[in-house]
């Protein structure tokens, strides 16, 4: 199994890292900057024998090395900035995302593609159509790093240990999010049991700022610690073929009533990629949260496609 990820950033790096060792495949570390994804993978290599963890790890700049590629992990970009939005990385990380897919068109048309280059839901939708690959193959992030965070705020609240908890979450990656309260559980028990109206909303809305607020105390860069675990969660159930359902970004044509758009929601995710949409039962206030949040997101991506 071949697993290239491009882009050796933070989050490219610590993603290529969690992926080989787990030894979920032979890893590849893509990045432009001469140098830098080679120097890295020296770094990761010289860690095995400390670790006792023999995984297999290689830098390039070649982007044609993707060449084969059975999983492709595009973290390629640029991050946000305090107080920059998700959507003003629009067009510099369209171009890269451009880039990037048209050489995965070319060189690994049997390989599965996750996007986590922002602003997600916009760039898995801009892959998709690069491509040209079925809705199956590619698929964004997002929401499993947001089903996290509300995990884990909630676990904070209630002192408790976080794998109790069972969050949902759907929608865009940022600010459209929207965190379930209703489809959240601990031990199999509804999140309103244990949590009055008022906190449930605070907890909902620290998960929605969790990114702002993460990208804020860095002061440079974005969060890298979470999206890598979520990022090898995706690529684990694939090489595993789990059959997990996992929130993720993908391409709806009818499903929740939403047409041609990507946008967050559970899917089943096994050896094939995306195997089952799942279609939660929304509240009418839910589904129409969750509608505006995919014309939010269809609009911004007819300007990239324009």
């Amino acid at each position: 199994m071949k697993i290239t990820v491009i882009g050796a950033g933070n989050v490219g790096s610590l993603a290529a890292m969690r992926i080989a060792s787990d030894g979920l495949g032979d890893v590849l570390l893509i990045d432009v900057i001469k140098g830098l994804a080679h120097g890295k993978s020296l770094d990761l290599e010289d860690a095995r024998a400390i670790l006792k963890n023999n995984y297999k790890i290689k830098g390039s700049d070649d982007i044609c090395q993707v060449k084969d590629s059975d999983i492709v992990v595009i973290t390629a970009g640029l991050a946000r900035k305090p107080g920059m939005s998700r959507d003003e990385l629009l067009a510099k990380n369209g171009l890269i995302v451009k880039d990037v897919c048209l050489k995965i068109k070319e060189l690994a048309k049997q390989a599965i593609v996750i996007v986590v280059t922002n602003p997600l839901d916009i760039m898995t939708f801009y892959a998709l159509k690069i491509t040209g690959f079925k809705r199956e193959k590619v698929l964004g992030m997002g929401v499993s790093l947001d089903a996290a965070r509300f995990a884990n705020l909630i676990a904070c609240e209630l002192a408790i240990p976080v794998t109790d908890v069972e969050a949902t979450v759907i929608g865009a990656h940022g600010e459209m999010m929207l965190p379930l309260p209703g489809f959240t559980k601990i031990k199999g028990v509804l999140l309103d049991e244990f949590l009055d109206d008022k906190r449930i909303g605070v907890l909902v809305s620290r998960t929605i700022n969790r990114g702002a607020e993460i990208v804020a105390n860095l002061g440079t860069g974005s969060a890298f610690f979470a999206p890598t675990a979520a990022i090898c969660a995706m690529v684990r159930a694939i090489v595993k073929d789990e059959k997990r359902t996992l929130g993720l970004c993908c391409y709806l044509n009818g499903e929740y009533g939403i047409k041609d758009t990507c946008i967050g929601v559970p899917c089943r995710l096994g050896k094939d990629g995306i195997e089952q949409v799942i279609e939660l039962g929304l509240s009418a206030d839910e589904l129409a949260h969750l509608t505006k949040s995919a014309t939010a997101v269809a609009q911004a991506t007819a300007k990239l496609l324009s």
